[in-house]
């Protein structure tokens, strides 16, 4: 498994790590609409899944902004943005920052997806900051575990891995 830390301290990672090759897991979250959202919903398409502990930080929401702000040229891309955090206020940060557009996804009620991609956070029930790209087919062609969950993610080689399919 990643080693991965949280303000310094380690965390326990549950589920299996992911690694470019492999066949992305499916997973069921809720979309802001608490309507439930699978990896089939959007099938065919590229997906940038950007993955955060919490919408209501600074570097998770500027994770959000990047890629969704660099990733909007790709063609046939979608960027799902995934925590813990609860649809509704997912739902009022993506008004509050004018990103109505932006998919956000919670995965509060089975972990579903954090388990399924080796990210839950034991200690804190938080998902572990990682991006994970994947084709139209959902092979897995890139995978960021973040060592220190409070840093950003390597925005530009994430980005030049989509941009490459």
């Amino acid at each position: 498994m990643a080693d991965v830390t949280f303000k310094g301290n380690p965390m326990t990672l549950r589920g299996e790590e992911l690694k470019v090759g492999d066949q992305a897991p499916d997973f069921t979250v809720l979309d802001t609409g608490l309507e439930p959202v699978s990896l089939s919903n959007y099938e065919g398409k590229k997906k940038l899944i950007s993955v955060i502990p919490s919408i209501d930080t600074g570097v998770c929401s500027t994770q959000t902004k990047t890629f969704n702000e660099k990733a909007v040229d790709v063609d046939n891309t979608v960027v799902l943005t995934i925590s813990n955090d609860l649809p509704f206020a997912q739902k009022r940060w993506s008004a509050d920052e004018g990103l109505q557009n932006a998919i956000t996804l919670s995965d509060h009620k089975d972990l579903s997806f954090g388990e399924n991609y080796g990210v839950v956070m034991e200690e804190l029930r938080l998902l572990a900051r990682s991006v994970f790209i994947l084709d139209e087919d959902n092979k897995v062609v890139y995978v960021e575990y973040v060592p220190e969950g409070t840093d950003h993610p390597n925005y530009d080689k994430a980005i030049e891995a989509l941009q490459s399919m």
